[in-house]
């Protein structure tokens, strides 16, 4: 079973904040162009999360090679995950 950070957890929150932001400017109704901007922000911050796990994830496999799979492979499946996140 995986572990994640404590920092992880807390930019996840802050994720989840801005999204309860980005709902709030809809419910005041606000531009299209402020609430996209935020909407911006959110994706962006959370392809950042995702980064920061696919490459906890690689360190932490590639110090681990117990299960067979190359160095190689584990750096093609971090890659595939990261390229199947967009």
């Amino acid at each position: 079973m995986e572990t994640y950070s404590e920092d992880l957890k807390r930019r996840l929150k802050r994720i989840e904040g801005q999204v309860r932001g980005v709902l709030r400017l809809m419910d005041e109704g606000k531009s299209c162009k402020e609430v996209v901007s935020q909407l911006s922000a959110v994706r962006n911050a959370s392809d950042k999360a995702i980064a920061q796990i696919v490459a906890d994830h690689l360190q932490h496999c590639l110090l681990q090679e117990t299960d067979g799979i190359s160095a190689d492979q584990r750096v093609k499946e971090a890659v595939e995950l990261l390229v199947k996140s967009r």
